[in-house]
């Protein structure tokens, strides 16, 4: 793969990242609302089915080759695995913890990107700039961390947090995956293998794991258009774009 060619951030780009960055930081609090009516893994199917939706009309609004040829499928089957992983850890870290910690340690992903391309995206360095950013946000997670943790729901939020982070650490992984990939398979079939191959997961490990009831409401279903259609959707395909 050749070096990354790095140009000058522009403002409109700046602000496009910012705008970004901002709809990820709302999907933890989507999620913590949606799972006040639905668990976590029909929760995250439910997400799957509207994200692959939103990327299917744009895959035909560009005209992309969705075909998987056969030498793909190793790739889309592991980014499939890692993203279905990410999810779960997600969706249960914010189960245990609260909105506040989840919505911080969720989407700490621009973190460990930045760190991870260090090593796996080539011209892609750490500069002593970009080492001191991420000095001061991981003073921030643990700052995040360490408020609200007492109380007798403090081991419970504790475990929380620790998934949460998890799932953050997953998700920059899967960024820097799908950026390594993205100049070889077309990024919409990256994003929609993601979400197929979770829904073929999370729908049978649903019914057999989780027994409470179906219900469909407004909270819900707002839940779902923005944790689906808004960030899986919307926000995968600019992040990917972004990176």
């Amino acid at each position: 793969m050749p070096p990354t060619e790095h140009r000058p951030i522009t403002p409109r780009a700046g602000a496009f990242a910012v705008f970004v960055s901002a709809l990820w930081s709302g999907n933890p609090i989507a999620i913590k609302a949606g799972l006040e009516h639905a668990p976590p893994l029909r929760l995250g199917w439910y997400r799957f089915v509207a994200g692959a939706v939103v990327i299917i009309v744009w895959a035909l609004y560009t005209r992309a080759d969705l075909r998987v040829r056969r030498s793909e499928l190793p790739v889309l089957i592991t980014l499939g695995v890692l993203f279905s992983i990410q999810l779960v850890f997600m969706n249960l870290g914010l189960k245990y913890t609260t909105a506040g910690h989840g919505s911080v340690l969720s989407v700490t992903h621009p973190i460990w990107v930045a760190l991870l391309a260090h090593f796996f995206i080539p011209g892609d360095r750490l500069a002593p700039s970009r080492i001191f950013g991420i000095l001061v946000a991981y003073t921030g997670v643990v700052v995040i961390s360490l408020d609200g943790l007492g109380g007798d729901a403090s081991g419970e939020v504790l475990f929380g947090d620790i998934l949460s982070i998890i799932a953050g650490f997953l998700l920059g992984a899967r960024q820097i995956f799908n950026a390594r990939q993205a100049g070889k398979i077309d990024p919409n079939k990256l994003l929609l293998a993601q979400a197929v191959f979770g829904t073929l997961v999370f729908i049978p490990a649903g019914l057999i794991f989780e027994g409470e009831a179906w219900i469909m409401n407004k909270e819900l279903a707002i839940s779902i258009f923005y944790q689906g259609a808004v960030i899986a959707g919307f926000g995968f395909t600019a992040n990917l774009w972004l990176i």
